[in-house]
Protein backbone atom coordinates (compact mmCIF):
# COMPACT_ATOMS: atom_id res chain seq x y z
CA UNK A 1 0.00 0.00 0.00
CA UNK A 2 1.34 3.41 -0.90
CA UNK A 3 2.03 5.93 1.79
CA UNK A 4 3.11 9.53 1.33
CA UNK A 5 4.93 11.57 3.92
CA UNK A 6 2.84 14.64 3.09
CA UNK A 7 -0.50 13.02 2.09
CA UNK A 8 0.13 13.95 -1.53
CA UNK A 9 1.19 11.73 -4.42
CA UNK A 10 1.13 14.11 -7.39
CA UNK A 11 2.15 17.70 -7.93
CA UNK A 12 -0.25 19.50 -10.28
CA UNK A 13 2.14 22.43 -10.75
CA UNK A 14 4.49 20.06 -12.62
CA UNK A 15 1.89 19.01 -15.22
CA UNK A 16 3.20 19.90 -18.70
CA UNK A 17 0.44 18.76 -21.05
CA UNK A 18 -3.34 19.04 -21.22
CA UNK A 19 -3.79 15.31 -21.93
CA UNK A 20 -1.83 14.68 -18.73
CA UNK A 21 -3.85 17.15 -16.64
CA UNK A 22 -7.14 15.19 -16.64
CA UNK A 23 -5.45 11.98 -15.54
CA UNK A 24 -3.50 13.80 -12.83
CA UNK A 25 -6.67 15.48 -11.55
CA UNK A 26 -8.33 12.06 -11.25
CA UNK A 27 -5.27 10.71 -9.41
CA UNK A 28 -5.30 13.67 -7.02
CA UNK A 29 -9.04 13.17 -6.37
CA UNK A 30 -8.57 9.43 -5.73
CA UNK A 31 -5.72 10.18 -3.30
CA UNK A 32 -3.46 7.31 -4.23
CA UNK A 33 -0.08 6.92 -5.88
CA UNK A 34 -0.26 6.26 -9.64
CA UNK A 35 3.15 4.54 -9.68
CA UNK A 36 2.49 2.01 -6.92
CA UNK A 37 2.03 -1.53 -8.21
CA UNK A 38 -1.67 -1.68 -7.34
CA UNK A 39 -2.43 1.47 -9.39
CA UNK A 40 0.17 1.45 -12.18
CA UNK A 41 -1.91 -0.28 -14.88
CA UNK A 42 -4.90 1.96 -14.14
CA UNK A 43 -2.99 5.12 -15.08
CA UNK A 44 0.09 4.14 -17.06
CA UNK A 45 -0.92 2.82 -20.48
CA UNK A 46 2.51 2.03 -21.97
CA UNK A 47 3.76 -1.56 -21.71
CA UNK A 48 6.35 -2.58 -19.16
CA UNK A 49 9.52 -3.30 -21.16
CA UNK A 50 11.34 -5.00 -18.30
CA UNK A 51 10.62 -5.86 -14.69
CA UNK A 52 13.56 -6.16 -12.36
CA UNK A 53 13.79 -6.81 -8.65
CA UNK A 54 13.53 -3.07 -7.87
CA UNK A 55 12.28 -1.31 -11.04
CA UNK A 56 9.73 -1.35 -13.83
CA UNK A 57 11.13 -0.03 -17.12
CA UNK A 58 8.71 1.60 -19.57
CA UNK A 59 8.43 4.55 -21.92
CA UNK A 60 7.15 7.83 -20.57
CA UNK A 61 3.42 8.17 -21.21
CA UNK A 62 3.78 11.94 -21.61
CA UNK A 63 7.19 12.46 -23.21
CA UNK A 64 8.96 15.78 -23.32
CA UNK A 65 9.25 17.72 -26.56
CA UNK A 66 12.22 17.39 -28.91
CA UNK A 67 13.42 13.99 -27.75
CA UNK A 68 14.26 10.76 -29.54
CA UNK A 69 13.88 8.47 -26.53
CA UNK A 70 12.52 8.87 -23.02
CA UNK A 71 12.51 5.82 -20.80
CA UNK A 72 11.04 5.78 -17.34
CA UNK A 73 12.17 3.52 -14.52
CA UNK A 74 9.61 3.34 -11.72
CA UNK A 75 10.71 2.04 -8.32
CA UNK A 76 8.53 -0.98 -7.45
CA UNK A 77 7.89 0.04 -3.85
CA UNK A 78 6.70 3.46 -2.76
CA UNK A 79 9.65 5.59 -1.74
CA UNK A 80 9.95 9.33 -2.27
CA UNK A 81 13.56 10.14 -1.40
CA UNK A 82 16.84 8.87 -2.85
CA UNK A 83 18.10 8.25 0.69
CA UNK A 84 15.57 5.38 0.90
CA UNK A 85 17.05 3.65 -2.16
CA UNK A 86 18.78 0.31 -1.71
CA UNK A 87 22.28 0.47 -3.29
CA UNK A 88 21.43 -2.68 -5.26
CA UNK A 89 18.50 -0.78 -6.80
CA UNK A 90 20.95 1.79 -8.10
CA UNK A 91 23.02 -0.92 -9.76
CA UNK A 92 19.92 -2.46 -11.34
CA UNK A 93 18.78 0.93 -12.64
CA UNK A 94 22.12 1.59 -14.36
CA UNK A 95 22.13 -1.91 -15.85
CA UNK A 96 18.60 -1.48 -17.23
CA UNK A 97 19.35 1.95 -18.71
CA UNK A 98 22.68 0.75 -20.12
CA UNK A 99 21.16 -2.30 -21.82
CA UNK A 100 18.23 -0.32 -23.22
CA UNK A 101 20.52 2.44 -24.54
CA UNK A 102 22.60 -0.20 -26.38
CA UNK A 103 19.46 -1.86 -27.76
CA UNK A 104 18.12 1.47 -29.07
CA UNK A 105 21.45 2.84 -30.26
CA UNK A 106 21.19 5.90 -28.03
CA UNK A 107 24.20 8.06 -28.91
CA UNK A 108 24.04 10.36 -25.88
CA UNK A 109 21.69 11.92 -23.40
CA UNK A 110 21.12 12.08 -19.70
CA UNK A 111 19.73 10.34 -16.65
CA UNK A 112 17.69 12.30 -14.12
CA UNK A 113 16.13 11.41 -10.78
CA UNK A 114 14.16 14.09 -8.95
CA UNK A 115 13.25 13.31 -5.35
CA UNK A 116 11.63 14.78 -2.30
CA UNK A 117 9.06 17.51 -1.84
CA UNK A 118 8.75 20.68 0.16
CA UNK A 119 5.76 22.35 1.86
CA UNK A 120 5.54 25.04 -0.84
CA UNK A 121 5.98 22.81 -3.89
CA UNK A 122 8.45 20.22 -5.03
CA UNK A 123 11.56 19.67 -7.05
CA UNK A 124 9.77 19.47 -10.40
CA UNK A 125 8.35 15.96 -10.47
CA UNK A 126 4.69 15.42 -11.29
CA UNK A 127 4.60 12.11 -9.34
CA UNK A 128 6.36 11.99 -5.96
CA UNK A 129 7.00 8.22 -6.10
CA UNK A 130 10.70 7.78 -6.95
CA UNK A 131 11.32 7.29 -10.67
CA UNK A 132 14.18 7.94 -13.08
CA UNK A 133 14.39 9.20 -16.66
CA UNK A 134 16.76 8.17 -19.45
CA UNK A 135 16.48 10.83 -22.15
CA UNK A 136 18.07 11.19 -25.56
CA UNK A 137 17.29 14.66 -26.92
CA UNK A 138 16.64 15.13 -30.63
CA UNK A 139 19.50 17.52 -31.40
CA UNK A 140 18.27 18.05 -34.97
CA UNK A 141 14.94 19.37 -33.65
CA UNK A 142 16.64 22.01 -31.49
CA UNK A 143 17.08 25.56 -32.74
CA UNK A 144 20.51 27.02 -33.49
CA UNK A 145 20.92 28.48 -29.97
CA UNK A 146 18.64 26.05 -28.11
CA UNK A 147 19.74 23.42 -25.58
CA UNK A 148 17.58 20.62 -24.23
CA UNK A 149 17.02 21.12 -20.49
CA UNK A 150 15.57 18.99 -17.70
CA UNK A 151 13.69 20.96 -15.04
CA UNK A 152 14.46 20.74 -11.35
CA UNK A 153 12.24 22.78 -9.01
CA UNK A 154 9.49 25.35 -9.42
CA UNK A 155 10.07 29.10 -9.83
CA UNK A 156 9.96 30.91 -6.47
CA UNK A 157 7.16 33.14 -7.74
CA UNK A 158 5.03 30.15 -8.82
CA UNK A 159 1.49 30.27 -7.38
CA UNK A 160 -0.37 26.98 -7.00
Amino acid sequence: MSESKNNRFVQMSAVRREDQRGVMEEIEKEGHCPFCVENLQKYHKNPILEEGEFWFLTENQWPYEKIKHQLLAIHKTHIEHISELDPMAGAELIRMFSEESKKRGIEGGGVAIRFGSSPDGNYGSSVLHLHAHLIEPDLKALGETEAWKFKFGQPKNYHK
